[in-house]
């Protein structure tokens, strides 16, 4: 992977930066996905956004290696404190947990006046994201559901507007995504049978040694996420 070259994962990503876009992308890494972005020519402007120093140092080697140095700033920070309010209009992170997502969000939440489009590519926990972008009034335009090296990804791409639009039966949708239901893709179905069949094996162990009210109320939430999913798969 490099910035002429991405991974499945990134490139998914990279397809919904609007064109002309001013990116910021939190938790860059070594920025091939900005630098990618701007050869493509989707991007006018990016800040690649780093809170470690050893990918900080990896994304300004690299930009300063593609020469983009002049339209890409790679800035130390944490989440989205690395940019200004109305400095950028597309946002990009990709590559972390749900949780840690939607706490980046909530927390910068006044840097996100002026921006249009969220594109997010959470590892696990989408369904944590999907509910932070509905309580927010962002609303879910896009989905898509992928599998690379043997591993399954989501990417979810939100635009300001009514938080609930997309939504029918919300349960249901915001475990599995309304766009990724109606789909049905091979992806999508490998992907939840597999979380079935693991979540039915932690239910069997707790049913035999769950003795606590806090192993219990996980067994009935687990069985409860069982039946959505199996109905939803029908």
């Amino acid at each position: 992977m490099n910035e002429l070259r991405l991974s499945k994962r990134l490139e998914t990503v990279a397809s919904f930066i609007p064109t002309q876009s001013k990116l910021a992308d939190i938790g860059s890494d070594h920025a091939y996905l900005p630098c990618y972005a701007y050869l493509q020519g989707y991007i006018t402007m990016a800040v690649a956004g780093e809170v470690a120093d050893g990918p900080f140092r990896s994304a300004k080697q690299q930009v300063a290696k593609t020469g983009l140095s002049d339209v890409i700033s790679v800035r130390k920070g944490d989440g989205l404190e690395v940019i200004a309010p109305e400095e950028v209009d597309c946002i990009t992170i990709a590559g972390m947990g749900g949780t840690l997502i939607a706490n980046i969000l909530e927390a910068g939440k006044e840097k996100l006046a002026g921006v249009k489009r969220l594109i997010l590519q959470p590892n696990i926990g989408s369904h944590v994201v999907r509910q932070w972008l509905m309580d927010n009034d962002w609303e879910l335009i896009a989905e898509r559901i992928l599998e690379e090296d043997g591993r399954i990804y989501e990417v979810l791409v939100a635009e300001k507007g009514d938080g609930k639009k997309p939504y029918d039966n919300i349960e249901a949708e915001i475990l599995l995504g309304p766009f990724l239901m109606k789909e049905r893709n091979d992806v999508f179905l490998k992907k939840w049978e597999q979380e079935v069949a693991h979540w039915k094996q932690i239910v069997a162990q707790l049913t035999e040694k769950a003795t606590t009210a806090e192993s219990m109320a996980k067994k009935q939430e687990l069985e409860r996420k069982i039946r959505i999913v199996e109905e939803a798969l029908r």
